[in-house]
């Protein structure tokens, strides 16, 4: 395939600033790494901590952390054969290097070099970035850098999609549903008629919604503060939703539960309030899975007595172990377990992008927003 010399990327020059659009090098994979030429590429909530520089994160830098795609490039050394040049893939935000500790033992969602280096230098396992600018500048990598015409990506980190999926909304298999699959399976090891809430329903929040309805949950409950949201929550695997505006959460879940609380609260934000808000409607001997992450250090205030004489848990949940459960969300969205197209519910161009994020970053997205490449 042609690879062109150059190729337009959505460059964070400083926080705070909007993105620019920018010609820039095409990226070159090396050992064990693939080139796509994306297809469309996901916008997380978790890409406004970056932005905002609540997240400190070297600059300049291209986000993106969700894509599907077509291979055009492997690098050398491949370490598998399962991988061609014209395959469609979905490619995960956390990427693994596949030699630690933590991945030997399966335990790729605490992969060390994918933090050290990638999380907080935005570079690849042999300590560089494959992004410059025409001076030869580095620009520096979040995950593979996805807002871009073409990305590199470790090969640990895409899975195939077969003919039957959407290439574009594929997109969000690689976060927001690997880390709904990480969250339901791995975190919670929710359990069938089990009951869960979840709080705050955007892109991952709706994942769970679908995954823990496939997954057996008799009741399945969206708090949320936007009754859109919540609307679009019931298409999704929703039983019941609670306005968090108007209505007292814990009395309403309560009600709702016959006084018990709920098996498993899921929480997809990130705050302080609705940290309180899980465990406020937590059942005892109940599990709290936190997955969205807060902007730069913040704090939550747990109740220490009701935690222990309740026997409740808080256990956290990062992703997914990607090498296993990327290959199996594709699986479930190829079967129709998981229907990516009804969460996809925005698509931005490229040139269109700071809208996307300015939607997201006021609370108005519902299911994922993604970038498609070719508008």
């Amino acid at each position: 395939m042609d690879i062109p010399a150059t190729m337009r990327a959505a460059v964070l020059r400083a926080p705070g600033e909007p993105l620019s659009i920018e010609t820039i090098p095409t990226p070159r994979p090396r050992a064990n790494e693939v080139l796509l030429k994306v297809a469309a590429c996901g916008l997380c909530h978790s890409d406004l901590h970056v932005l905002g520089g609540a997240i400190a994160f070297p600059t300049p830098c291209v986000l993106g952390h969700e894509v599907s795609g077509t291979i055009v490039e492997l690098g050398p050394g491949m370490l598998t054969g399962e991988l061609a040049v014209g395959q469609n893939v979905a490619g995960a935000f956390l990427m693994p290097c596949g030699q630690c500790k933590a991945c030997r033992a399966g335990r790729d969602d605490l992969c060390y070099p994918f933090f050290q280096l990638n999380r907080l230098k935005g570079v690849l396992y042999d300590g560089e970035t494959r992004l410059s600018d025409r001076d030869g500048n580095p620009i520096w990598m979040y995950s593979m850098g996805g807002l871009a015409e073409y990305c590199v990506v470790p090969a640990t980190s895409v899975t195939p999609i077969p003919d039957n999926l959407s290439p574009k909304n594929t997109a969000i298999l690689g976060c927001a549903a690997m880390t709904a699959y990480g969250a339901v399976r791995r975190g919670a090891d929710l359990r069938f008629g089990e009951t869960v809430a979840v709080v705050a329903t955007g892109g991952v929040g709706s994942m769970i919604l679908k995954l823990a309805k496939v997954m057996g949950a008799r009741q399945v409950i969206a708090l949320d503060v936007d009754d859109d949201k919540l609307t679009a929550a019931r298409t999704m695997g929703a039983t019941h939703t609670v306005n968090l505006l108007t209505t007292n959460a814990r009395e309403a879940v309560m009600e709702m539960t016959d006084g018990y609380g709920v098996d498993v609260a899921f929480e997809a934000l990130g705050r302080p309030a609705t940290w309180n808000t899980a465990l406020d409607i937590l059942a005892d001997g109940g599990r709290m899975v936190p997955i969205g992450l807060g902007a730069g250090v913040q704090s939550a205030e747990v109740q220490i007595n009701r935690t222990v004489r309740r026997s409740q848990s808080i256990i956290g949940s990062y992703g997914a172990r990607t090498r296993v459960d990327l290959p199996a969300v594709v699986d479930m969205a190829a079967r129709g377990l998981i229907e990516v197209d009804d969460v996809v519910h925005q698509v931005f161009s490229l040139d269109d992008v700071n809208l996307g994020y300015d939607k997201l970053r006021a609370g108005t997205m519902s299911g994922r927003g993604i970038v498609d490449m070719s508008l």
